[in-house]
């Protein structure tokens, strides 16, 4: 494979600061990435600080049984149990078959950066990623994007799921599931791939029986050759290792809440927009309500001194909800603020992948992490990844087009000036005339039938309006006919932005790893990572 380097805005100015790493954003973090002295400041506050190592690795250890292993994975939780040993984290949701690509970029983002800072530093660094299992937004998670006649669609996961129910308690229908599986590969096309995919898949939903697990295996499947370690945030046993840390979020919560309100208050004074939404009331913890089968987020209520939620449907003191969390810590989970501070208690962690969104919500728990005397790990901007087929290549050439406009802005603009270079000028002044010389007309029989039967006048408006669709109608088919004549390079326009700009997105933020790996096969992903990536900020055009 050939990787061009480009130079593209981030999604969000705040993260195209961030990499720049200009002065006014570098003051909301404690380190720079990509800085070799940073992280040798970083691994000096690790090595002061104390970590639940052996009980992570075991719980590890003992989650990731079920799911495909290597000596390599096995490596890796040793690694883990060492007192020097670091790691490289970053997470996702549990998507349907992997969910966008750039869960996919996330991953290839935290090993190869794992490998590459253990180069660096001579020390164990292991890759880890953290699932977002505890997450409840089902909606977020259950579909996929299919290219359907240059056009997208959008395939939804037809079962149901009417509570609030974290993803890792969802359970998956496997009948339903291969069903939905096997046609969605069907529709990418037969390849000479695609009844070895078609397998490769059947295999993973017959060993899963949640969601969390169908992505595991998958995940686990692609990678497990390259050291990676997985955790599922929903999961019980792994909440069991929380539990001290979770009373500390309780005692501490007004804290948390008034250190992140007055970290936003300092960005907002820079001129940027805040990302995590919060009040005064916020808790930054859910509880899940067995009874009602659902995760709900608590607020602080002030004048009562009770945790409440969900319109006081549940309430608790301070006392009982530590005395819950220490007798059922599975009832609770962590809310966008207190997910990074749990990460940071339970993992030696040097460096933390990050999206652009999540670049931006990083900045704004800058003194909440003071508060409890830790920093935060250097926040690293995943690697940006975009798929170019040779055939697209050939198009862009064709096209006369400009990559880096293809990638932030897609063909419309261009698109737009053909159509107006080809569009027949005589034409469209000749039905313009025509339709000025109607309405001319009109009007003076207007002006005679108001004087003969007004009652006519609603007659002739339906008149002059029919006869006005008519000409329009004639026109559009003439244009069509016109655009026919270029219908060739037209197509072209829209198969290259349906490769690389889908409805006006990010390729990595709509389409899905199986349509490449039902193009190019299951190896694609090993030829993936023999690639060397550079953490640089630029983006990375893979010709495949």
């Amino acid at each position: 494979m050939e990787i061009l380097n480009l130079s593209l805005p981030a999604t969000n100015r705040f993260a195209s600061n961030y990499l720049e790493q200009s002065a006014d954003i570098q003051s909301f973090f404690h380190y720079r990435f990509n800085d070799l002295q940073e992280d040798k400041k970083r691994i000096a506050e690790l090595n002061n600080r104390p970590f639940p190592r052996m009980e992570v690795a075991a719980h590890i250890e003992n989650f990731m049984e079920r799911f495909p292993t290597s000596e390599a994975v096995m490596k890796s939780i040793n690694k883990l149990k060492k007192d020097n040993s670091l790691v490289v984290v970053g997470g996702q949701q549990a998507g349907i078959l992997t969910g966008p690509l750039y869960s996919i970029h996330k991953v290839i983002s935290i090993i190869k950066l794992a490998e590459q800072k253990e180069r660096q530093l001579g020390i164990p660094v292991i890759p880890v990623f953290w699932i977002a299992g505890e997450d409840h937004d089902f909606q977020e998670v259950n579909h996929v994007f299919v290219p359907v006649k240059e056009k997208i669609d959008k395939w939804i996961y037809p079962e149901k799921v009417h509570q609030k129910k974290m993803v890792t308690d969802i359970t998956l229908n496997k009948d339903i599931c291969l069903s939905w599986v096997e046609n969605l590969i069907k529709n990418y096309g037969e390849t000479e791939h695609t009844n070895g995919l078609l397998e490769f898949a059947e295999a993973q939903v017959i060993k899963s029986a949640t969601f969390v697990d169908f992505f595991a295996h998958i995940i686990m499947e692609l990678f497990k050759d390259y050291g990676l370690l997985i955790v599922d945030s929903g999961n019980r046993d792994f909440r069991q290792i929380q539990k001290e840390f979770f009373k500390k979020q309780i005692v501490h919560h007004d804290i948390i809440t008034f250190s992140l309100l007055e970290q936003q208050k300092q960005i907002g004074k820079n001129g940027f927009p805040i990302t995590i939404e919060a009040s005064e009331k916020a808790a930054n913890l859910f509880y899940y309500d067995q009874r009602a089968n659902e995760r709900i987020l608590l607020e602080y209520d002030r004048e009562f001194d009770r945790f409440v939620g969900k319109s006081g449907t549940i309430t608790f003191s301070k006392e009982e909800l530590v005395e819950l969390v220490d007798e059922h810590p599975a009832k609770f989970s962590n809310n966008v603020v207190t997910r990074p501070l749990m990460q940071e208690w339970l993992f030696p962690t040097i460096a933390f992948i990050a999206g652009p969104g999540e670049i931006s919500y990083w900045a704004e728990l800058k003194l909440v992490f003071e508060h409890f005397n830790i920093k935060m790990p250097p926040i690293v901007p995943r690697l940006n990844i975009t798929f170019l087929d040779r055939s697209i290549e050939s198009d862009i050439s064709e096209l006369n087009l400009n990559l880096i406009d293809v990638l932030s802005k897609g063909t419309e603009k261009e698109r737009e000036q053909f159509l107006a270079a080809i569009k027949d000028k005589e034409l469209a002044v000749l039905f313009s005339s025509t339709i000025e010389q109607l309405i001319k007309q009109y009007k003076m029989i207007e002006a005679k039938t108001e004087q003969l039967d007004r009652a006519l006048l609603p007659m002739l408006k339906k008149n002059e309006n029919y006869l006005l669709k008519e000409i329009g109608f004639m026109q559009s088919k003439l244009e069509e006919a016109v655009k026919l004549k270029h219908d060739v390079l037209l197509k072209k326009y829209a198969r290259v932005d349906l490769a690389l700009r889908p409805d006006g997105f990010p390729q990595e933020r709509v389409w899905n790893v199986f349509y490449y790996l039902n193009q190019y096969g299951l190896t694609f992903m090993n030829k993936l990572m023999a690639e060397t990536f550079e953490f640089d900020g630029c983006h990375k055009v893979l010709k495949v």
